[in-house]
Protein backbone atom coordinates (compact mmCIF):
# COMPACT_ATOMS: atom_id res chain seq x y z
CA UNK A 1 0.00 0.00 0.00
CA UNK A 2 1.39 3.37 -0.99
CA UNK A 3 0.92 5.74 1.96
CA UNK A 4 0.99 8.78 -0.36
CA UNK A 5 -2.15 7.52 -2.03
CA UNK A 6 -3.99 7.08 1.27
CA UNK A 7 -6.71 9.71 1.01
CA UNK A 8 -9.11 11.14 3.55
CA UNK A 9 -11.92 9.89 1.32
CA UNK A 10 -10.56 6.34 1.58
CA UNK A 11 -10.23 6.63 5.34
CA UNK A 12 -13.73 8.08 5.80
CA UNK A 13 -15.19 5.40 3.52
CA UNK A 14 -13.46 2.68 5.49
CA UNK A 15 -14.58 4.15 8.81
CA UNK A 16 -18.13 4.47 7.52
CA UNK A 17 -17.99 0.80 6.53
CA UNK A 18 -16.87 -0.16 10.03
CA UNK A 19 -19.55 1.97 11.69
CA UNK A 20 -22.45 0.76 9.63
CA UNK A 21 -21.57 -2.96 9.60
CA UNK A 22 -24.90 -4.39 8.57
CA UNK A 23 -27.00 -1.59 9.98
CA UNK A 24 -29.53 0.79 8.51
CA UNK A 25 -29.12 4.57 8.53
CA UNK A 26 -31.93 4.80 11.09
CA UNK A 27 -30.30 2.29 13.43
CA UNK A 28 -26.94 4.02 13.05
CA UNK A 29 -28.56 7.41 13.74
CA UNK A 30 -30.16 6.05 16.90
CA UNK A 31 -26.86 4.56 18.02
CA UNK A 32 -24.91 7.79 17.45
CA UNK A 33 -27.61 9.85 19.16
CA UNK A 34 -27.64 7.55 22.18
CA UNK A 35 -23.84 7.66 22.32
CA UNK A 36 -23.84 11.46 22.26
CA UNK A 37 -26.50 11.65 24.97
CA UNK A 38 -24.72 9.16 27.20
CA UNK A 39 -21.52 11.08 26.49
CA UNK A 40 -23.13 14.09 28.17
CA UNK A 41 -23.79 12.12 31.39
CA UNK A 42 -22.67 14.46 34.19
CA UNK A 43 -20.24 12.05 35.82
CA UNK A 44 -16.74 12.19 34.38
CA UNK A 45 -15.26 8.79 33.69
CA UNK A 46 -18.52 6.86 33.54
CA UNK A 47 -19.61 7.27 29.93
CA UNK A 48 -17.48 4.65 28.20
CA UNK A 49 -18.74 1.86 30.44
CA UNK A 50 -22.33 3.13 30.20
CA UNK A 51 -22.10 3.08 26.41
CA UNK A 52 -20.70 -0.47 26.43
CA UNK A 53 -23.54 -1.65 28.67
CA UNK A 54 -26.29 0.14 26.72
CA UNK A 55 -24.96 -1.07 23.36
CA UNK A 56 -24.75 -4.62 24.65
CA UNK A 57 -28.22 -4.50 26.22
CA UNK A 58 -29.92 -3.11 23.10
CA UNK A 59 -27.78 -4.71 20.39
CA UNK A 60 -26.31 -1.43 19.20
CA UNK A 61 -23.06 -1.04 17.26
CA UNK A 62 -20.26 -0.70 19.85
CA UNK A 63 -18.00 1.34 17.56
CA UNK A 64 -20.76 3.79 16.60
CA UNK A 65 -21.94 4.37 20.16
CA UNK A 66 -18.36 5.08 21.28
CA UNK A 67 -17.89 7.52 18.39
CA UNK A 68 -20.95 9.41 19.64
CA UNK A 69 -19.66 9.21 23.21
CA UNK A 70 -16.25 10.65 22.36
CA UNK A 71 -17.70 13.36 20.13
CA UNK A 72 -19.78 14.49 23.13
CA UNK A 73 -16.88 14.92 25.55
CA UNK A 74 -16.69 18.72 25.11
CA UNK A 75 -20.46 18.88 25.63
CA UNK A 76 -20.13 16.83 28.80
CA UNK A 77 -17.72 19.40 30.19
CA UNK A 78 -19.96 22.28 29.13
CA UNK A 79 -23.21 20.76 30.42
CA UNK A 80 -22.18 19.35 33.81
CA UNK A 81 -22.75 22.61 35.70
CA UNK A 82 -26.03 23.42 33.92
CA UNK A 83 -27.27 19.90 34.75
CA UNK A 84 -26.22 20.47 38.37
CA UNK A 85 -28.06 23.80 38.52
CA UNK A 86 -31.16 22.38 36.82
CA UNK A 87 -31.15 19.51 39.31
CA UNK A 88 -30.98 22.02 42.16
CA UNK A 89 -34.03 23.78 40.75
CA UNK A 90 -35.92 20.52 40.30
CA UNK A 91 -35.23 19.48 43.90
CA UNK A 92 -35.46 23.01 45.35
CA UNK A 93 -32.04 22.81 46.96
CA UNK A 94 -29.45 25.50 47.59
CA UNK A 95 -26.65 26.03 45.07
CA UNK A 96 -23.63 23.89 45.71
CA UNK A 97 -20.62 26.22 45.72
CA UNK A 98 -18.27 25.27 42.91
CA UNK A 99 -15.31 27.50 43.71
CA UNK A 100 -12.48 25.32 45.07
CA UNK A 101 -11.82 27.72 47.97
CA UNK A 102 -15.48 27.59 49.05
CA UNK A 103 -15.61 23.80 48.83
CA UNK A 104 -12.39 23.51 50.84
CA UNK A 105 -13.74 25.83 53.53
CA UNK A 106 -16.97 23.82 53.67
CA UNK A 107 -15.06 20.54 53.84
CA UNK A 108 -12.85 21.75 56.69
CA UNK A 109 -15.83 22.93 58.72
CA UNK A 110 -18.26 20.09 58.00
CA UNK A 111 -16.69 17.27 55.98
CA UNK A 112 -19.67 14.90 56.24
CA UNK A 113 -22.17 17.57 55.21
CA UNK A 114 -19.92 18.66 52.35
CA UNK A 115 -19.58 15.09 51.07
CA UNK A 116 -23.34 14.64 51.34
CA UNK A 117 -23.98 17.91 49.47
CA UNK A 118 -21.61 16.89 46.66
CA UNK A 119 -23.17 13.43 46.36
CA UNK A 120 -26.71 14.83 46.35
CA UNK A 121 -25.66 17.53 43.87
CA UNK A 122 -24.29 14.84 41.56
CA UNK A 123 -27.52 12.89 41.93
CA UNK A 124 -29.56 15.96 41.11
CA UNK A 125 -27.43 16.56 37.99
CA UNK A 126 -28.03 12.96 36.92
CA UNK A 127 -31.81 13.39 37.32
CA UNK A 128 -31.69 16.57 35.21
CA UNK A 129 -29.66 14.74 32.56
CA UNK A 130 -32.13 11.81 32.64
CA UNK A 131 -35.00 14.18 31.91
CA UNK A 132 -33.26 15.88 29.00
CA UNK A 133 -31.30 13.01 27.40
CA UNK A 134 -34.27 11.09 25.91
CA UNK A 135 -35.62 14.23 24.23
CA UNK A 136 -32.15 15.12 22.97
CA UNK A 137 -31.65 11.57 21.64
CA UNK A 138 -34.92 11.77 19.75
CA UNK A 139 -34.05 15.15 18.24
CA UNK A 140 -30.55 14.02 17.28
CA UNK A 141 -31.94 10.87 15.68
CA UNK A 142 -34.37 12.92 13.58
CA UNK A 143 -31.46 15.13 12.52
CA UNK A 144 -29.03 12.26 11.79
CA UNK A 145 -31.30 9.92 9.79
CA UNK A 146 -31.42 11.99 6.57
CA UNK A 147 -27.74 12.89 6.88
CA UNK A 148 -26.70 9.27 7.23
CA UNK A 149 -29.04 8.14 4.44
CA UNK A 150 -27.36 10.59 2.09
CA UNK A 151 -23.89 9.66 3.29
CA UNK A 152 -24.52 5.94 2.92
CA UNK A 153 -26.16 6.43 -0.46
CA UNK A 154 -23.18 8.41 -1.74
CA UNK A 155 -20.69 5.92 -0.31
CA UNK A 156 -22.41 3.06 -2.17
CA UNK A 157 -21.97 4.77 -5.53
CA UNK A 158 -18.24 5.21 -5.02
CA UNK A 159 -16.56 2.93 -2.52
CA UNK A 160 -13.04 4.25 -1.94
CA UNK A 161 -10.17 1.84 -1.49
CA UNK A 162 -6.92 2.39 0.40
CA UNK A 163 -4.92 2.53 -2.81
CA UNK A 164 -6.81 5.71 -3.74
CA UNK A 165 -8.71 4.13 -6.63
CA UNK A 166 -12.49 4.22 -6.45
CA UNK A 167 -14.17 0.91 -7.14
Amino acid sequence: MNMNRLSSKAISGTLLGILRQGTTPTRLAITLAVGICIGCFPVLGATTMLCILVAFAFGLNQAAIQVGNYLAFPLQLLLTIPFLRLGERIFHTAHLPLAPAQLLTMARGAPNQTARAVVFGQGHAIVAWALIAPVAALLLTVLFVPLLRNLMRSSKTSTPRFDGVAS
